[in-house]
């Protein structure tokens, strides 16, 4: 305890300017250093994975069904008030905005809330936005293995206190799957149908 200062009144200063060159050093170095990109193969065996549903036309499908396109993939729900409308939306205008490209991608919307969403609701809901869209449910199960492979959040949120009457909370992002069904990037809740387009365009 004696030595301590002698320590702080000594080497303080000395410790003080080695710290201070050591940070200017490390700066300076940082320009030349290049940051290393991360690692696709992480992300793709996170994001996606294997899953069987049905489609709106009441057909059995899975990841295979999908090889060969892009996938552009949506979850929400039809009983959805705003978020889910405006994101397919917004894709459906940034798909029509890309012109030709687009036809390498097929729009998809996957429900999260199959007890109301059964195949003639997702039939008739997704005629409202793009018309290649293809819209998928299935039961709790199947929702929560695709989900699950997605990593989507999903909750029944409170009730009004009727049954059939209430909201559900969840993720709301949308994934870009290449044509081997891997993850490619995804685009966040709000982003415009031009800034849309745009990054669909350079992520192809």
């Amino acid at each position: 305890m004696s030595d301590e200062p002698q320590t702080r009144s000594g080497r303080g200063p000395i410790l003080i300017l080695a710290a201070i060159v050591a940070v200017v050093v490390g700066l300076g170095l940082g320009f030349l250093i290049p940051v290393s990109k991360p690692d696709p193969e992480v992300s793709q065996s996170i994001i996606g994975g294997p899953f069987e549903m049905v489609n709106h036309l009441g057909e059995t499908v899975t990841q295979e069904t999908f090889k060969g396109r892009h996938m552009l993939v949506y979850f929400g729900y039809t009983f959805c008030p705003d978020v889910c409308p405006t994101e397919l939306q917004s894709m459906t205008v940034a798909l029509n905005d890309m012109g030709k490209k687009a036809d390498a991608i097929t729009p998809v919307f996957v429900t999260i809330d199959p007890a109301r969403d059964d195949v003639a609701a997702v039939r008739d809901y997704i005629g409202f936005f793009h018309p290649r869209l293809v819209g998928l449910t299935g039961t709790p199960a199947q929702v929560k293995t695709i989900t699950d492979a997605f990593g989507v959040f999903y909750a029944r949120a409170r009730d009004t206190g009727e049954t059939s009457d209430y909201l559900m909370d969840h993720s709301s992002l949308i994934f870009l799957m290449d044509e081997e069904g891997r993850y490619v990037t995804h685009i966040r809740t709000g982003t415009s149908p031009e800034v849309m387009a745009r990054q669909l365009s350079d992520a192809l």
